[in-house]
């Protein structure tokens, strides 16, 4: 008899960033490697930081900022001189021995439905050097579009910087002016402790 894994999908927790860590420095070309001082940025800083845990343990993440967000990537300033509003997914990462099971499809769903109550765009990037058709193939059939390519500096290779337009968000905008309704699936993930209120001061 064979048991069905159980999954989960939440916020991430302090508890989490080694396992984090480790996921994301031996995934391979497709993912730049990240040091202690970026991840810990990361974890203070990003409006959406989720991850899957299968069976208990952490299968894969997401992370994704706003605009408005503190973030030094080229990539994302390459999308602040280009676009006025979009949510940006800065990496997305799934274990080895939880790939080809639909966990990418699933955090791009989640980090969509975060997204387009917030935001007309989601944003990535995609390396072509080394060219990722993998890669290239699931952001085109998931509704991405290509807004233009740039020479990262931080590591010299070409990417495709990519789009999609979340049609709901301006009926969203227009109903919601005021805000959201309190509802815990539309909730914003809390930060640690004090980085609300930096953030709230320095957007003052």
């Amino acid at each position: 008899m064979t048991s069905t894994p159980h999954l989960t999908l939440r916020d991430v927790r302090a508890s989490d960033l080694a396992a984090v860590m480790g996921l994301n420095n031996t995934a391979g070309a497709s993912i730049l490697p990240m040091d202690g001082a970026q991840l810990d940025r990361l974890y203070r800083n990003a409006d959406y930081f989720r991850v899957a845990e299968v069976d208990g343990h952490l299968a894969g993440f997401l992370v994704a900022l706003r605009d408005s967000t503190p973030h030094v990537s080229s990539n994302f300033q390459w999308f602040r001189q280009h676009c006025e509003e979009f949510v940006y997914i800065d990496r997305v990462v799934i274990g080895d021995l939880h790939r080809g099971h639909g966990l990418g499809r699933l955090f791009y769903s989640d980090v969509q439905s975060y997204a387009e109550v917030r935001s007309p765009h989601l944003a990535c990037e995609v390396f072509l050097e080394p060219r990722d058709d993998v890669s290239l193939l699931f952001h085109g059939v998931f509704g991405f579009s290509e807004a233009g390519q740039q020479l990262m500096p931080e590591s010299g290779r070409r990417v495709s910087l990519l789009l999609k337009k979340l049609d709901c968000y301006p009926f969203v905008r227009d109903t919601y002016a005021d805000g959201l309704p309190d509802v815990p699936w539309l909730a914003q993930r809390t930060l640690p402790a004090g980085e609300s209120q930096l953030r709230a001061a320095s957007q003052a």
